[in-house]
């Protein structure tokens, strides 16, 4: 039995096939890659916590209820406070934590804070605070969040009694920012050194290798040292902060000008090269505008997967001590209080900000990875 309307739906069918196909034959470069790059999930989820990560340590000064140097010393190495909604006494619709007493412990003498259950603290929003300037141009006094009366510390505090949460804000606006900066000048070095070499080719391009040989086997551990020991004692933190972004980014450049150049071996000898040339195009426009376009989506892919490795230097060496100093506060930093025995014992929250140095990892490596096969032109496209 023939169904009603069936040639209609075939011819539907078929125009939405060829709408489809002109569609993607009519399509850009980049709509290509972004049809391919949707499609993968887990990379949109890296893309989505990167930015969410980004916009903490951009507006950091808002969301983060206190400063890096603000200190509570009623509460000092104390738990991280979780809000809640309900306890033994009921249910209430503002959010709320416990509050805290001090005791002194008999044993060590020392006060510690404990949990009074029978006092509530409720959570407001846009409360009145600290004095900043929203991204250092606006003043203001407002806060995400904060108390009725006292302090909450969603990740504890530290030794010195300072928020935890709040110092861990402003340390990923730093540290993603020497990574962002640090990933900028080497991808500059890259396309210059890269470009000129892989263009002009022969005995400079023979130098360039040499230079770049060199400096990809510098020690990064050991450079710092000397820059460490040899940089003035009187640098405020903002030289130190610039000095060390320059130096991850000028020697961080090597892979992807190896890349560049040797693509641009291979395609100095096209047509559309040999035209340009002819045309009378200087060499710097050739490269500009005919053989570097020709795989930027592999240059994405390159600047992507080199975050993590810029992030993770600058938490290494602010670590050991070779990088950012207090009071500035990054990722390394605020790990440098959870490198003894006793921080593993009674402070374990002092570890936090390891969470987040592996999930910006995780993240860009899953980005990387999605725009490695959107940008991979052999494979199949769609809509």
């Amino acid at each position: 039995m023939m169904q009603n309307g069936s040639p209609e739906k075939k011819r539907s069918k078929r125009k939405d096939s060829g709408d489809e196909k002109i569609k993607y034959y009519t399509a850009s470069q980049w709509q290509l890659v972004w049809w391919r790059f949707r499609r993968h999930k887990m990379a949109l989820v890296g893309g989505v916590v990167l930015l969410s990560m980004a916009l903490l340590g951009l507006f950091s000064d808002f969301i983060a209820p206190y400063n890096i140097t603000s200190r509570d010393n009623s509460y000092v190495m104390g738990a991280p406070q979780i809000p809640q909604l309900w306890d033994h006494n009921g249910f209430s619709l503002r959010p709320f934590i416990h509050g805290v007493v001090t005791k002194r412990n008999p044993v060590t003498l020392r006060k510690v804070a404990e949990v009074d259950p029978e006092t509530r603290r409720y959570v407001h929003f846009f409360v009145r605070g600290e004095k900043y300037k929203m991204l250092g141009l606006i003043n203001s006094t407002r806060h995400l969040f904060g108390l009725d009366e006292g302090k909450v510390h969603l990740f504890g505090t530290d030794e010195l009694g300072r928020d935890l949460f709040s110092r861990t804000l402003f340390a990923t606006g730093t540290s993603l920012s020497i990574g962002i900066l640090g990933v900028l000048i080497a991808f500059v070095l890259a396309l210059i050194i890269g470009g000129i070499a892989g263009y002009f080719g022969g005995i400079i391009d023979y130098i360039i290798q040499r230079i770049t040989e060199i400096v990809r086997v510098i020690p990064v551990i050991p450079l710092y040292m000397g820059l460490s020991a040899a940089s003035p004692r009187e640098w405020s933190n903002v030289q130190v902060y610039f000095a060390m972004t320059l130096i991850l980014g000028c020697i961080g450049w090597p892979t992807l000008a190896r890349r560049v150049r040797s693509h641009l071996l291979s395609q100095r000898s096209e047509d559309y090269v040999v035209a340009a040339e002819l045309s009378g195009a200087s060499v710097s426009r050739i490269i500009a505008k005919h053989l570097l376009p020709s795989f930027t989506s592999y240059i994405i892919v390159d600047l992507v997967i080199s975050f993590p490795y810029m992030i993770l230097s600058e938490t290494a060496l602010s670590f050991i001590g070779l990088g950012l100093r207090p009071p500035s506060v990054s990722w390394g930093i605020m790990l440098q209080d959870a490198q003894n025995i006793r921080a593993i014992e009674q402070a374990p929250w002092f570890f936090l900000p390891a969470f987040f140095v592996v999930t910006a990892v995780l993240a860009f490596t899953l980005l990387g990875d999605g725009l490695r096969d959107a940008a991979d032109p052999y494979a199949v496209s769609g809509a």
